[in-house]
């Protein structure tokens, strides 16, 4: 018997780094109801990619139960590999690219699958740096982060 979800939450989510590879930053802002929480972290040497990732990753791994999720990304890498189905495409390939090259960050896409499985996810987009104030907040944070790093 499959648990339903009836919480709502929202993550937004966002990945910095200063040089790419260089030192990084991630943020998760998880929204529930009047409830907020920012998690963050950052490496000393990584990519912006990994960054955005290992935001979403860590934003999903706070969750205590399954949920209905939000996840609100300014990164078109990010959301496009499941809304556009790249990563089906990839673990069909044996995590190759449809150049024959092996796929970056397998280590991460791996994780936030298995993630993404234990909740009903959806994404959203929206444009970094245009003012929406929650992706103001995670962009600033992350890059706190990749400064610490």
């Amino acid at each position: 018997m499959t648990v339903k979800p009836t919480d709502k939450v929202t993550i937004t989510t966002d990945g910095a780094c200063l040089g790419n590879p260089g030192p990084g930053g991630w943020a998760a802002l998880l929204q529930f109801k009047d409830k907020e929480k920012l998690i963050s972290g950052g490496d000393a040497e990584t990519t912006n990619n990994r960054m955005e990732l290992q935001a979403v990753i860590e934003g999903l791994s706070a969750l205590k139960r399954r949920c209905h999720v939000t996840v609100v990304t300014d990164s078109q890498y990010v959301m496009k590999a499941f809304k556009e189905g790249w990563l089906a495409n990839w673990e069909r390939n044996g995590w190759k690219t449809a150049d024959r090259k092996p796929v970056k960050n397998q280590d991460l896409w791996q994780s936030l699958m298995e993630l993404e499985e234990k909740h009903d996810v959806h994404w959203k987009w929206v444009k970094g740096h245009a003012g929406h104030p929650e992706n103001e907040r995670v962009d600033a944070e992350a890059r706190s982060q990749a400064e610490k790093a």
